[in-house]
């Protein structure tokens, strides 16, 4: 709970009957323990908890043991494709090509569940994520698009048991790690999820990467978020806030990318999982010249399971997705930087947290055997998440006109992707 192996997944919250709770969500959302814990609740606890250890090949064999197709980076897969929904409402208000929404909505009017568990923004803080379970395609829809800042999705665990009917569930990758773990002991408060689905995964923000951001723009009070959008508009959006009052401050999603360095939850840094592994279904911004210059907005998908295939396929032959599939290799290539920073640099961190006498996360597996050019590449990258995690960083960029910060980053990222273009590409 005190650690960096902390994810916020919500799970502790969840089952402790209130005895955990979280506090200060505007601040380091952590945990905290405020009641008694039998014995009996805290083994559930640790072994529900994803952020200490999550064995990747033990939990594939469990729950993918038919499943054909199988790459290091991509997890098991049967299908992996470029696509959008059809219809271009859900297309337009989802983060990248509506796949998700379209799927749960899809299920739900085909009557094959009864509700999802989604997120969405609060309704008496609407500066704050919330989970919810959604039994309408108007709620669906309500949820759709990214949150980038912490969600903690499995505190709602207990409503998710006592509901009557089938769920389909969608989540982040440590949050889906617990569900997965609570599935595999047969805990009663997941015994109503019948799917399972999440986006691509990089990172997650704290709270004072919107605080920092209303500070940039001469707006020092959260209190008065009326909306909050992290990929609002034509894709791939834009992170847009209205105030009370009226006033709304906007700026394009690339842009406001400046704020990871300097609000990056350290979890982030040591997640390895990119494609969200362990969902029936997953998807993620399809990131290539072809498909950005087009805007409207498309979809990696990657089925995995024979239910989430199936799904997949029915869609297609209905018309309600479309969908091209393309190679692993291709798909590689497409998130290249992500597979890199996920799949390398994470193990890399880890490597450099061991060697200084800190806990790490232990994944069942572990990528190594990676170039001294790529270990220097991480030094920099590792001691640029330090540095600009500084308070002093932080008040010195929130000097700056964010439109301006946010453009130098940008042309920044492009140098730096170009510049190690050789260097994580090697060998990928």
């Amino acid at each position: 709970m005190r650690s960096h192996l902390c994810n916020r997944c919500g799970s502790c919250v969840g089952l402790s009957n209130g005895a955990i709770i979280f506090q200060d969500k505007t601040g380091e959302y952590r945990p905290v323990i405020k009641g008694q814990i039998s014995d009996k609740l805290a083994e559930i606890l640790w072994e529900a908890c994803p952020g200490k250890s999550f064995n990747f090949p033990s939990y594939r064999e469990a729950f993918y043991p038919d499943t054909p197709g199988f790459h290091d980076f991509i997890g098991p897969y049967r299908q992996i494709g470029i696509g959008f929904a059809v219809n271009p409402v859900i297309r337009q208000q989802g983060a990248s090509g509506g796949v998700i929404s379209a799927v749960l909505i899809w299920l739900l009017e085909k009557k094959m569940i009864d509700g999802a568990v989604v997120l969405g923004m609060s309704k008496t803080e609407p500066w704050l994520t919330q989970a919810f379970i959604a039994t309408t395609k108007e709620q669906i829809m309500e949820a759709a698009q990214s949150k980038y800042i912490i969600s903690s999705v499995n505190d709602i665990l207990p409503e998710i048991e006592k509901f009557e009917g089938k769920l389909a569930y969608v989540g982040l990758p440590g949050q889906i790690q617990s569900i997965r773990k609570l599935q595999r002991m047969k805990h009663p408060s997941v015994r109503n999820i019948e799917y399972i689905f999440g986006p691509f995964y990089g990172n997650t923000l704290h709270f004072s990467s919107v605080t920092s951001f209303l500070r940039s723009y001469k707006a020092s009070d959260y209190r008065e978020i009326e909306k909050l959008y992290f990929r609002h508009g034509e894709w791939p959006g834009n992170m847009r806030i209205e105030m009370k009052g009226g006033r709304v401050i906007e700026l394009k999603k690339f842009h406001a990318n400046y704020l990871i360095p300097f609000h990056i939850l350290r979890n982030s840094l040591y997640c390895t999982d990119l494609t969200n592994e362990f969902t029936d279904l997953s998807g993620g911004d399809a990131w290539a010249p072809v498909y950005e210059e087009r805007g409207k907005g498309f979809s990696m998908i990657i089925s995995r399971s024979a239910k989430g295939d199936e799904i997949l396929r029915k869609m297609i032959s209905e018309g309600a997705l479309q969908m091209n599939a393309i190679s692993t290799q291709t798909a590689i290539e497409m998130h290249s930087h992500g597979y890199d920073f996920k799949k390398r640099g994470s193990f890399i961190r880890i490597h450099f947290r061991r060697m200084l006498g800190k806990a790490v996360p232990d994944f069942g597996y572990e990528l190594k055997g990676f170039g001294f050019s790529r270990y220097l590449m991480e030094v920099v990258i590792s001691s640029l998440f330090i540095l600009m995690g500084t308070k002093v960083a932080r008040w010195t960029v929130e000097k700056f006109p964010p439109g301006l910060i946010g453009g130098i980053f940008e042309r920044t990222r492009k140098i730096w992707k170009k510049s190690t273009y050789n260097i994580k590409r090697k060998e990928l």
